[in-house]
């Protein structure tokens, strides 16, 4: 009996190691992605108001995921995730479709650009996606984790929010993950403010995700900025890094920082 014991005891010891291993190695990995030396400088430099460690680990992102990024702007985000999930995972972005012309086209002309002359892009599969969808983004089911970044707003200007949160949940599979990151106004905000200004409240994004069958399981203050007050002139652009002003207001606009943002996780 003691020497069944001794068995049963020595198999937890390994499990219980194995899986703190595990842990430590998605969290080195992680880190190191990070702290990669080549990543670009003027990102590198925004991380103080970004968190890319805290925001992903919140996330419980791991490297053999399939993460589809949505709207992927100017690879931020993209620059981190790609070399993360290259050899486990697979990393899918969505990005404007040129044939809108001006800066849409403008847009994906850089960032296709960047995907093929940049090693850390290596490996992206880049999604031409309209918003409002005109079609699926990608294949249902098919995704561990979607994430978006300050989106809300651009989505919401365009009366797509909730269509494309739609998108994100069709993408998923049972039981993953939406993350979000997003400019947050004032509880009490009107929608032509939200609109407008570049913020969107809490409530609001919440509500919608939930309309497409979200359940929200947690959020966080990684980075919020109480600092940052949302009536600016020129809206959230106001703030560093737009600095719509210019050299008007810059010192003081600069010792805010950017802006104040929500930080949340749902579950499909």
């Amino acid at each position: 009996m003691n020497r069944i014991y001794q068995h049963l005891s020595l198999l937890i010891f390994l499990m219980t190691f194995a899986a703190c291993s595990e842990e430590v190695n998605h969290e080195d990995v992680l880190l190191k992605v990070v702290n990669n030396p080549n990543r670009n400088v003027e990102y590198v430099a925004r991380d103080k108001f970004r968190h890319p460690y805290e925001t992903l680990s919140f996330f419980n992102i791991s490297p053999s995921m399939h993460v589809l990024e949505l709207s992927a702007g100017g690879g931020w985000y993209t620059e981190i995730l790609a070399p993360y999930l290259k050899e486990k995972g697979q990393l899918s972005v969505t990005h404007h479709n040129p044939q809108a012309g001006g800066y849409y086209k403008r847009s994906r002309d850089s960032f296709d650009a960047k995907v093929a002359s940049n090693p850390l892009f290596e490996g992206v599969n880049v999604l031409t996606a309209d918003v409002p969808p005109t079609q699926a983004y990608i294949e249902p089911n098919s995704q561990d984790l979607v994430l978006t970044f300050r989106n809300l707003h651009n989505w919401l200007s365009r009366d797509a929010m909730q269509a494309v949160m739609q998108e994100a949940y069709n993408a998923l599979k049972d039981g993953g993950h939406f993350g979000v990151v997003e400019h947050r106004a004032p509880e009490n905000s009107s929608m032509e403010f939200m609109k407008t200004s570049g913020y969107v409240s809490q409530p609001l994004a919440i509500k919608t995700a939930q309309a497409v069958g979200f359940k929200l399981i947690a959020s966080s203050e990684i980075n919020a900025n109480p600092k940052d007050t949302a009536d600016h002139p020129k809206g959230v652009w106001t703030l560093p890094p737009s600095y719509r002003l210019k050299e008007q207001d810059r010192s003081k606009y600069q010792s805010i920082g950017e802006s104040d943002r929500m930080t949340l996780l749902f579950k499909k």
